[in-house]
Formats: C-alpha cells, sequence, structure tokens
C-alpha cells in the first residue's frame, strides 16, 4: 500500500499529527534561528559546555561531542576531551561512535521508503514477506514457560515491528526460559567486546547472517500478543530481514544507496574501515564505578565483519554524520537540495503509530508515543522524534522548534548515568537563555 492510499485513525496525509520527545516535558520555547556562528561565540552554549566539562574533568567519560542545528543550518558543535584516556587526540565530530539502538530510527526510515513506494504496507501481514512467521505462538504468561503457549490473536504487521509492538523479545530484557532460548539460538543484538564479559552485557555470539537470525526468531514464542503491549525487541533487526527481501538488495547496500549516500553520511558503517580506526573512539564499560577500555579501537568489534547488518543495534556513526540524517528529516526528507524521503513518508515515520490501546508508561518509551523505530512525544511534547544508544549515545528532532540535537560518548553500565536527560535539559536550558537574550536585544 503506498502512502497516497493512507489513511487511518491515527495519521492522515493531510495533517502531521502528533510526534514526539526525547526533549522531555520542554516549554513552549518557540523557534530559535540560531544557526549563525554568533551564538556559540557569544558563548551561549554555558550550561551544555558546563555538562561535558564536568563529566569529562569528573572521568565518567573519555568525552563528549554535543552538536545542535536549527532548521538546515550548520550544526554548532561542544566538544571536550580526547578519543580514550591517555591519548592526545582530541574528540570532535568527526569522531567514530557505536551508536548501538541509535540505529533504530535509521531502519524505520529505511522501511518508510518502501511503505512510500508500496513495497510493503504499514498494516501488512509481516506473513506476506516472511512466510515463516505465520502461525505464530505466544506465552501465556510474559517471561514465564516456553512450553505453555496460545495461538497468536492477530498477524505481526509490519507497524507492530516499527513500533516494539509485535511481540517479540530482547535478550537483555527477557527473563527466564525465553532469554535462555533467544541466547541458544544465537539471536543476539548487537556487539559489545571482544574480551570474554561480553556476557556482562547481555551479549553472546549472534547467528551469522540475517536470514537465519529471521528463520530461527520464527520459531520463538511471541512474548506477547501481537499489537498489545509496547515491549522493546530485536524488531528492528528484523526489520532488516524485511527490507532485504522487500527490496531485493542487502540490507546494508539498501542504507547506503537509499539514506547515507543521499544524506551525505560517509562515516556511518556496519564494519569500519580499517582506514578510519583512527576515528574511533574507546568504549568503555563502567565497573563499580571505574571505566575500563572494553572495545578499544585497534581491537574493535566493529574493526571485523558484523554476524550481520543489525539493524537495532549495529551501526557505528559521527556526530557530522547524525547530525545529517537528522537534518535530513527536519527538512522533511529533503537535504542540500537533494530529496532522500518523501515529506509524507517522514511526516508518518516520525508521527505516533502504536496500534491502538498501546500504553507505552512504565517502559523504556516513558508514557509517549511511538514512530517508525523512534519515541515520539504526545500532547504538549509533540513535535519531536528521537532515540538513544546504549553506550551513552542521543538524538532528536523538534519540528515544532526548528531543532536538531546529537549527543556522543562512549560508556556501557548496568546503572547508566543521568546523561541523557541532563543533555536535554541542558540544550532547554542554552536555548531558553537565548531566547531571554534574543528578546532583550
Amino acid at each position: 500500500m503506498a502512502f497516497r492510499d493512507f489513511e487511518t485513525p491515527q495519521v492522515s496525509r493531510r495533517s502531521f499529527l502528533r510526534s514526539g520527545a526525547l526533549l522531555g516535558a520542554g516549554a513552549a520555547l518557540g523557534g530559535f534561528p540560531f544557526g549563525s556562528a554568533a551564538f556559540a561565540q557569544a558563548g551561549k552554549w554555558a550550561n551544555l559546555s558546563k555538562l561535558a566539562n564536568d563529566y569529562v574533568a569528573a572521568r565518567k567519560v573519555a568525552n563528549i561531542v554535543a552538536v545542535i542545528g536549527a532548521g538546515q543550518a550548520a550544526p554548532e558543535v561542544v566538544s571536550v576531551g580526547t578519543l580514550s584516556f591517555g591519548q592526545a587526540e582530541p574528540a570532535g565530530i568527526d569522531s567514530l561512535y557505536r551508536i548501538y539502538s541509535m540505529t533504530k530510527p535509521v531502519t524505520g526510515m529505511a522501511a518508510m521508503l518502501l511503505i512510500d513506494e508500496g513495497k510493503l504496507g504499514l498494516d501488512q501481514p509481516l506473513a506476506e514477506v516472511l512466510p515463516a512467521f505465520a502461525d505464530m505462538q505466544v506465552q501465556k504468561t510474559y517471561d514465564g514457560p516456553i512450553t505453555d503457549l496460545e495461538p497468536a490473536a492477530r498477524p505481526i504487521t509490519i507497524r507492530h515491528l516499527l513500533t516494539h509492538t509485535a511481540g517479540l523479545g530482547y535478550s537483555i530484557i527477557q527473563k527466564g526460559p525465553i532469554k535462555t532460548a533467544y541466547e541458544e539460538a544465537g539471536l543476539i543484538p548487537g556487539q559489545v567486546t571482544k574480551l570474554p564479559i561480553a556476557a556482562m552485557f547481555g551479549r553472546g555470539d549472534a547467528v551469522r547472517s540475517l536470514a537465519t537470525f529471521a528463520e530461527r526468531l520464527a520459531e520463538m514464542p511471541l512474548i506477547a500478543q501481537p499489537g498489545t503491549r509496547w515491549s522493546y525487541s530485536v524488531a528492528l533487526d528484523l526489520m532488516g530481514r524485511v527490507i532485504e527481501v522487500a527490496s531485493g538488495q542487502t540490507f546494508d547496500g539498501f542504507l547506503k544507496e537509499r539514506i547515507f549516500a543521499p544524506a551525505g553520511m560517509d562515516s556511518t558503517w556496519f564494519q569500519v574501515p580499517a582506514s578510519e580506526l583512527g576515528r574511533l573512539t574507546t568504549n568503555y564499560g563502567v565497573m563499580n564505578g571505574t571505566l575500563l577500555p572494553i572495545d578499544p579501537p585497534t581491537q574493535s568489534v566493529y574493526a571485523d565483519p558484523p554476524a550481520f547488518p543489525m539493524g537495532g543495534a549495529g551501526l557505528v556513526s559521527s556526530a557530522r554524520d547524525y547530525d545529517r540524517f537528522l537534518r535530513m528529516l527536519l527538512g522533511y526528507g529533503k537535504i542540500d537540495g537533494r530529496r532522500v524521503m518523501s515529506e509524507l513518508a517522514v511526516r508518518v515515520g516520525t508521527s505516533n503509530l502504536l496500534p491502538e490501546g498501546v500504553d507505552t508508561r512504565g517502559t523504556f518509551a516513558g508514557g509517549a508515543g511511538f514512530g517508525a523505530g523512534g519515541r515520539v512525544g504526545l500532547g504538549d511534547q509533540a513535535g519531536t522524534y528521537g532515540w538513544g544508544g546504549a553506550a551513552g549515545t542521543a538524538g532528536f528532532v523538534d519540528f515544532r522548534r526548528g531543532i536538531r540535537a546529537t549527543l556522543m560518548t562512549q560508556y556501557m553500565a548496568a546503572t547508566p548515568y543521568p546523561l541523557t536527560d541532563e543533555f536535554t535539559k541542558a540544550v532547554i536550558a542554552d536555548l531558553a537563555a537565548f531566547a531571554g537574550m534574543r528578546a532583550a536585544a
């Protein structure tokens, strides 16, 4: 079903409906034409700069790179620290970071391209693309026995995959027999380290192809009835296989041809080329308050080919590249005069696509809506779309205020720092200060 035929009670081609926010509750700040260098030169990123400097000075992280942009203007950059502790090379807008789940919005927008072209339908049954997902079985008890099952009440759809409502699990989330079954089947959501501590971060050995991943996932029981519960999952990894079948291309090839190349994202990969490893930051594990290098560049898992291109957690990117992705979205599919996506594909993908009745309160989505691979706000939070990554990264666009923001750093911890929330608050505070400065001028 192409978008020209698209009309549901939730999303209409005639209006840009509710979308939402990593930006939190933020006050109505209005538009901010701060794209000139004057704002940065005036030292008005005081809150953001203090946050970055405080974290690096306390050795909580080796570096922080924050990028903020207005409309289609060039981004402003706050960067502090070095690529790793003990290294002289400063981190900056072109340094490389493991963005983990910030891969999900990229995969979500890739799916929107195919929906726009009529090669997929938002409410198309997944089994029409991957027949093995017909006749799924569902756990009667969430995270309970994997032998006490009931038939799925409805088919999994593309919408369900995009919004984590398909009933699929996640080995880093689930507990009990279903977690063990996922791990034993190699249904692993991402790479962390070559050190023998991967299990500490919920990772293990993954299957060696997207096709095999999909086949084995279809053999697992669902953890919830499709369309009834928001549960963070491997759905966007599976979407990579859906994209392969629907497009007739490899998933990584599709991303490169349809998103990365036209958007000018030349530093985003599933495998970092050997020539670019000098830009890769070190990822640290926070263990009992101590930072240990778990993935240094010269021994990085991202220097080798991945088990398969992981649409939920597999990309390495730079702050410049991710800002270009967000700038393309903020331009409703256009960047530097080039159209990457249709305006409608962006508007639909960044709107609330949750099935009716699904409530995200008490989940990572925090009571918001959810679009194509990213969290969207509702009510007074309307207008933003984005997501974060497991190693301290985050990115969002705010259509209402016309801004985009990216945070890059590298740490993994069982109890993470509140850096993402602090980043959001710092951006809001700096923009509010700028608004006051303009009003007083």
